[in-house]
């Protein structure tokens, strides 16, 4: 699947529209926690250990917001956060399993 519509509201949420229809609504928060950059995904396993773990934080004071979103070729988007982390590639695939994941999540 590959999105038709993108929008991004920088302290809200992502909305995706794919080609198949369905629309997938990303909050920005989550986005962070989620990114598929190597530090988030050792900040996963480590608090898989310790559940108080905290997400390591630039230079953000309150909410995280989104600051930058670019395309990357066709395949996916980098988004830049307010606690300056921007190296996670938002793939088209991570997004629609993210997605998956998160109507999991919010059903339990």
């Amino acid at each position: 699947m590959t999105p038709v519509d993108l929008d991004l509201k920088k302290d809200e949420a992502l909305t995706v529209r794919w080609s198949d229809g369905r629309t997938s609504v990303f909050p920005v928060a989550a986005l962070r926690r989620w990114s598929p950059s190597a530090e988030a995904s050792e900040f996963r396993k480590a608090q898989a250990d310790n559940p108080l773990a905290v997400l390591p934080g630039g230079d953000a004071t309150g909410p995280v917001t989104a600051t930058s979103a670019e395309l990357v070729g066709k395949y996916a988007l980098r988004i830049g956060f307010s606690d300056g982390h921007a190296t996670g590639l938002f793939s088209w695939d991570y997004l629609r399993a993210l997605d998956r994941h998160l109507g999991k999540a919010g059903s339990s």
